[in-house]
């Protein structure tokens, strides 16, 4: 049996039973588990799936093309065996981690997810509150509900900003601006997305576009009628749902459809190393860049000025077919571990991945969906759970192979690293 942490419904709880699925995948129905108490992040992506409206659920769940890396980010951490060891002193053990001057309750940040703010009410603000008072990061998306003067009021965490390089480089000097203002502890720069990958599911339910009259209301009016509860709490409530962040600098736009729009159209795919130096003097504090697979890019943004790199493919929204971010995390980290601080983003949904990606070689570890699974199937209380069930799973897993500091976690603790 596969474990609490899976993406796709063939990785959910296996029986007997199993359907044809699209691609030729066979699907396995999962057990009944939403009349249950959630134990994990699969637990909360049922009831994510069940409160929101068919389309918001496969912007959020869904990756590019066929999922083939979005897949291997979980299944890849799966593969990996921590190796248990016994009679070791773990009386006094700690989560604690201390990252870019802060110290965190666990060596975790909140993942930039665009648009969370439609999947739960002010979900960016309520997300980095959460965050803050767990005492971890939040970072927060460039293509936000919530706009980062809100989001920073929010919260008395460490808040980062996420930026997308866009043509308009006044706007992304403001941007910048805005963020120092708000106090931002880091700016993380994404630049995996010189154009936007295809997402099939966004195709299907036309969420991308086309399908003409009858495919809006389906996507709108009739969507709404069958969640009701999602409509009244952040339909109704939780707006005004637009992109607060970038809302300055776009013209004649209403809805998250026009400002989606307006984002796709401005993406800079000029965008190069040569631009780093730009953006470091307009900042003028720490700069992760993420979005790094290859062990030569790492070695670049070390040689740029990186204070980090996140290894990450995006959660496998932009090209699939590509490595896991955990496959892809050991050859980068032999490379440019001790040059900048290494971050890995992709596939963690437990305490056990935390651990995994620390053995690996990574400083810190990220994580995107399963929080706002947890926010829209559970708001603020669904996320703190599943905050302190990851701890306790961190916990567990170090005094089970014999660590009491997160800073102890080595290739040692993986089975064929020994």
């Amino acid at each position: 049996m596969l474990g609490c942490g899976g993406v796709s419904k063939s990785e959910q709880f296996p029986i007997n039973l199993a359907l044809p699925g699209a691609a030729g995948i066979l699907y396995k129905r999962p057990m009944p588990t939403l009349s249950l108490a959630p134990a994990c992040a699969a637990d909360y992506r049922l009831r994510a799936e069940k409160r929101l409206p068919r389309f918001l659920f496969d912007y959020l769940d869904g990756g590019a093309y066929a999922e083939l890396t979005l897949r291997r980010n979980v299944a890849d951490f799966e593969a990996l065996e921590l190796r248990q060891r016994i009679l070791r002193d773990v009386s006094a053990l700690t989560t604690e981690k201390r990252f870019l001057g802060a110290t965190l309750t666990m060596p975790l940040a909140l993942s930039p997810v665009g648009l969370s703010g439609m999947m739960a009410r002010r979900g960016e603000a309520s997300a980095a509150k959460v965050a803050g008072e767990f005492g971890l990061p939040y970072c927060l998306s460039t293509l936000s509900i919530c706009s980062v003067e809100e989001v920073a009021a929010a919260t008395k965490g460490p808040l980062w900003f996420q930026l997308y390089m866009i043509r308009d480089r006044g706007s992304v000097a403001d941007l910048i601006a805005r963020a120092r203002s708000a106090g931002a502890a880091a700016l993380v720069l994404t630049v995996d997305l010189p154009v936007v990958g295809t997402r099939y599911r966004d195709v299907r339910n036309t969420m991308s576009g086309g399908g003409g009259a009858w495919a809006r209301v389906r996507r709108g009016l009739l969507s709404y009628m069958m969640h009701p509860s999602w409509s009244l709490d952040v339909g109704v409530r939780g707006g005004p749902h637009i992109l607060a962040n970038v809302a300055p600098y776009v013209k004649n736009a209403s809805t998250p459809a026009d400002f989606s729009a307006w984002a796709n159209s401005s993406l800079d795919p000029s965008v190069s190393w040569k631009d780093i130096e730009w953006i470091k003097s307009q900042w003028g504090g720490p700069l992760i860049i993420k979005g790094i697979l290859d062990r030569e890019d790492a070695l670049e943004a070390v040689n740029c000025g990186a204070d980090g790199i996140v290894v990450s493919n995006h959660g496998g929204r932009q090209l699939d077919g590509v490595a896991s971010s955990i496959r892809a995390l050991p050859p980068i980290a032999e490379a440019v571990s001790g040059k900048t601080l290494i971050l890995m983003d992709g596939g963690i949904r437990s305490g056990q991945d935390m651990l995994k990606a620390l053995a690996s070689g990574a400083d810190l570890t990220m994580m995107g969906r399963p929080w706002v699974y947890a926010l829209a199937g559970g708001g603020e209380k669904g996320l703190t759970h599943l905050l302190a069930a990851m701890k306790g799973e961190l916990t567990v897993s170090m005094a089970l192979t014999g660590i009491t500091k997160v800073t102890e976690a080595s290739p040692g603790l993986l089975s064929g690293n020994d």
